[in-house]
């Protein structure tokens, strides 16, 4: 198949990309390369991915551009990743989620109208739930009540991808992401600051006095039902899932985790939860597992070993 990547600079883009090609379909990556978070990573993600993958630079904000490179390919599918990220940051900079997750995912379904693709599979966000109390989240519960912009963008792509299932026919897959981690990570997340500042015999930050609690999932079981996803993207019509490991963990526990790993022991900083931010995150994957057949694999010690390993060798320690 021929199937476009929407951010697939990327950190999950990046991973879904590349097995991708190696299990031999055609990919074509869109993405701006913003500086949300040092760009060199995605550069390196990029060049990673070799020349097998046709990159174009571009901001899916501008439809013009997008469009061309729906007159230029003909996709079977498209694989839509591409986001403004960052809980924290969207109180910052809200233009910046308007233009990336709201204008650029409509410009998406709408090249996708234009051009006669129908199959489509969109990243959403654990982020949807909010303060819901009831655990762990199922795609069942009232999502109404977003406590970020992140978080309401998410959702407001989720409605728009329904509206074009229902007026134009396009078959939906939103997968609402937990807590991803792993090798060429964001420099912006959890497990890459704590490495580095630990590694660095820096104190970490440590929201929330340590009390959150985390689905941590690693990227390489996202990836496995992304592309689960795009496969039988047809046969569902329109559907939400969860992709999350099933199984939360303490944040000191994490950091311990993390510790050990290591081999030092973390200067923490404690402080207050940060606005937007939940307490706890649990993914109910029923569905998840009725619909596509996927459960999670890697468990976290070993996920944050091969993270270590992936940090020390890709930064020369």
């Amino acid at each position: 198949m021929k199937i476009l990547v929407t951010g697939g600079a990327g950190f999950i883009g990046y991973h879904v990309s590349k097995a991708l090609l190696e299990r031999g379909d055609e990919v074509v990556v869109v993405d701006n390369l913003n500086d949300y978070y040092d760009v060199q990573i995605k550069k390196d993600r990029i060049k990673d991915l070799g020349s097998n993958v046709t990159f174009y630079k571009i901001d899916i904000s501008n439809y013009e551009a997008l469009n061309v490179v729906f007159q230029h390919h003909k996709f079977d599918k498209v694989c839509h990743l591409a986001a403004q990220a960052g809980v924290r940051y969207s109180i910052e900079n809200p233009h910046a989620y308007e233009r990336a997750n709201g204008l650029g995912s409509l410009n998406v379904l709408e090249c996708m109208r234009h051009h006669n693709v129908k199959d489509l599979v969109f990243a959403s966000s654990s982020s949807v739930y909010g303060g819901n109390k009831t655990t762990p989240f199922s795609v069942e519960h009232n999502v109404d009540s977003p406590i970020s912009l992140y978080a309401a963008s998410k959702k407001y792509n989720e409605l728009k991808a329904h509206v074009y299932h229902k007026l134009y026919g396009l078959n939906c897959i939103g997968l609402r992401f937990f807590t991803v981690y792993g090798n060429m990570g964001r420099p912006d997340m959890a497990l890459y600051l704590f490495t580095k500042a630990i590694l660095e015999n820096k104190p970490i930050d440590v929201f929330n006095n340590g009390g959150h609690e985390r689905d941590f999932t690693h990227v390489s079981d996202i990836t496995h039902g992304v592309l689960l996803a795009l496969d039988q993207v047809p046969l569902h019509g329109f559907q939400i899932l969860n992709l999350g490991n099933d199984d939360t963990i303490h944040l000191m526990d994490f950091i311990g985790h993390i510790e050990r790993s290591i081999g030092k022991t973390a200067e923490k900083n404690m402080l207050p939860m940060q606005k937007g931010d939940v307490y706890k995150t649990h993914a109910n994957i029923e569905k998840t597992k009725q619909v596509l057949g996927w459960e999670p694999k890697m468990s976290v010690d070993k996920g944050i070993n091969e993270f270590v390993s992936w940090y020390r060798g890709y930064h020369n320690i």
